[in-house]
């Protein structure tokens, strides 16, 4: 993770006279907020990631003797493919749109949202990925 701490850092680095020099030129409040708020989130991502890289074990690229067989193995969990995200933001525009349309679209709108939530939630427990 060290690669990663270093990233933020340099964003951290970059964002902060950023917003000094936007305010300097600007005196546009709204800007220069999102400017420093973005300084201090990227700052508050490369912190965590400094913290996990003290309290992990080192990967293999961050060691200096590491090899490219060290890394292998299994890479992690990756869903099958699911119609419910879709599901799920077709129910948002609906719910969205129920102030223009209606508010009898909103009932709809949250009953398909709780059966579009419900089987996000129960995909894994029904049909060829079942645990």
């Amino acid at each position: 993770m060290k690669a990663e701490f270093w990233v933020f850092l340099g964003l951290a680095i970059f964002f902060a006279p950023v917003a000094l020099v936007y305010w300097l030129m600007s005196r546009d409040p709204t800007g220069t907020t999102a400017l420093t708020l973005t300084f201090f989130l990227v700052l508050m991502i490369g912190g965590y990631v400094f913290i996990m890289q003290r309290n992990l074990p080192k990967r293999p690229e961050d060691r200096k003797d590491g090899e490219i067989a060290d890394g292998a193995g299994e890479l992690g969990f990756f869903p099958p493919q699911s119609l419910a995200p879709l599901l799920c933001a077709a129910t948002a525009a609906v719910v969205v749109l129920a102030p223009v349309f209606g508010w009898w679209l909103l009932l709809i709108g949250f009953g398909l949202g709780a059966a579009a939530l419900a089987s996000w939630i129960f995909q894994y427990y029904i049909g060829d990925h079942a645990h």
